[in-house]
């Protein structure tokens, strides 16, 4: 099944893709580290903050790696990048 999940970006993230969200359809059943392959796939640029990024879910943060997630119509994505700054 396909979910469309609204997925925002910040900081460095919106930078890179030029946006601060959009609306997009992925798998409804994946991993952290598939939905993030799914994100880099329509942003190349994202590579740059793989090693340092962290997803939130339904606004629970969620490691890059193989935890499952389930997603639904309507689902909101964050791609938060490391900050700098003090």
């Amino acid at each position: 099944m396909i979910s469309e999940v609204s997925v925002l970006y910040f900081a460095k993230g919106a930078e890179l893709t030029g946006l601060k969200s959009e609306t997009v359809k992925l798998p409804s059943e994946l991993t952290t580290l598939q939905l993030w392959q799914e994100l880099e796939g329509r942003h190349p640029k994202l590579s740059v903050i793989r090693e340092q990024v962290v997803l939130a879910v339904r606004q629970e943060y969620v490691a890059l790696g193989d935890q499952s997630v389930s997603l639904r119509d309507g689902d909101e994505v964050a791609v938060i990048p490391p900050l700098s700054g003090g």
